[in-house]
């Protein structure tokens, strides 16, 4: 029987959960994020500006659980953007390409019915950790 490992990621460099979930889990070579808004890890309140400034503070976040997870922005495979208006995903989208630059990650968008603590938007990712070989798409 083959044995699979789960670590539990936590760095006090993004906010602390503010429910009962963990801010990233790794499973052998696997990292979860569970869903970031643009929380002020100081404050925990929604930094302001709108939604764009909530995701780049979440984008942010992010990086730096992805870090603690031993993975990076461009080691993420499936990134998924909740939205509370839609009418935001444009300016959602120029600050992703902040942060997503080239081979980019499958990616799902989409406006929800609310989000917590009022956020305008959250954002969840999955990424790997390791050496990560790309094999560019055939065009």
């Amino acid at each position: 029987m083959s044995t699979t490992t789960r670590r539990i990621i936590f760095t006090t460099e993004a906010p602390k959960p503010v429910a009962p979930y963990n801010q990233a889990i790794v499973v052998d070579q696997t990292v979860y994020l569970s869903g970031v808004v643009g929380l002020d890890k100081d404050t925990m309140k929604l930094v302001e500006g709108g939604a764009a400034a909530e995701a780049r503070q979440a984008l942010q976040h992010i990086g730096r659980i992805l870090e603690a997870a031993g993975s990076s922005y461009d080691k993420v495979i499936k990134t998924t953007i909740y939205l509370n208006d839609i009418k935001d995903y444009t300016a959602v989208n120029e600050v992703y390409k902040e942060y997503f630059t080239k081979d980019f990650p499958a990616r799902s968008a989409f406006q929800v019915g609310k989000l917590p603590l009022g956020a305008k938007v959250e954002i969840e990712v999955v990424a790997v950790n390791g050496v990560v070989k790309l094999i560019p798409a055939k065009l």
